[in-house]
């Protein structure tokens, strides 16, 4: 499985993604702060998950994710979208990113993004083809799940 983490910071969900993926699997964490993807690194490479991760800095205006063209199976974009400049662009990278039936987890913190603004997230969203198959219950948050139609 090949898990998506775009804005990871020092990795507070990446650890457990690389847990869970196994052996086999593969985390891609993108952040745009050097010393943040460094922190990640030297976490990952304590726990002995380095083999497991793949970090990479990008600059602002793209995840550079060109190569991962239809790769990824899951992402999780907790408390990220509305740090990007341009939510269409960052749900079209994620889209085309991603395999056909692959999940999107979106979690926005209610005390940074607004209902309107969540709504619009999923507006762009659609519009990159993924679809909202569930409304999880997260405390403190607004979220959905998104699938890759």
């Amino acid at each position: 499985m090949t898990v998506l983490e775009p804005g990871p910071g020092m990795g507070y969900f990446t650890l457990e993604l690389a847990r869970l993926v196994g052996a086999s699997g593969r985390v891609v964490a993108v952040d745009v702060q050097p010393k943040m993807i460094a922190r990640l690194q030297r976490r990952a490479a304590k726990a002995g998950l380095d083999g497991r991760l793949e970090v990479r800095v990008a600059p602002a205006e793209s995840m550079g994710l060109a190569d991962l063209q239809s790769s990824v199976d899951f992402t999780l974009a907790f408390a990220v979208v509305h740090e990007f400049p341009d939510a269409t662009r960052f749900f079209a990278e994620v889209a085309a990113a991603s395999k056909t039936g692959a999940s999107l987890l979106l979690a926005e913190p209610k005390g940074h993004v607004k209902q309107a603004a969540f709504e619009a997230e999923l507006d762009a969203a659609a519009k990159a083809g993924l679809k909202v198959a569930e409304r999880p219950a997260i405390r403190r948050c607004h979220a959905a799940l998104l699938e890759k139609t």
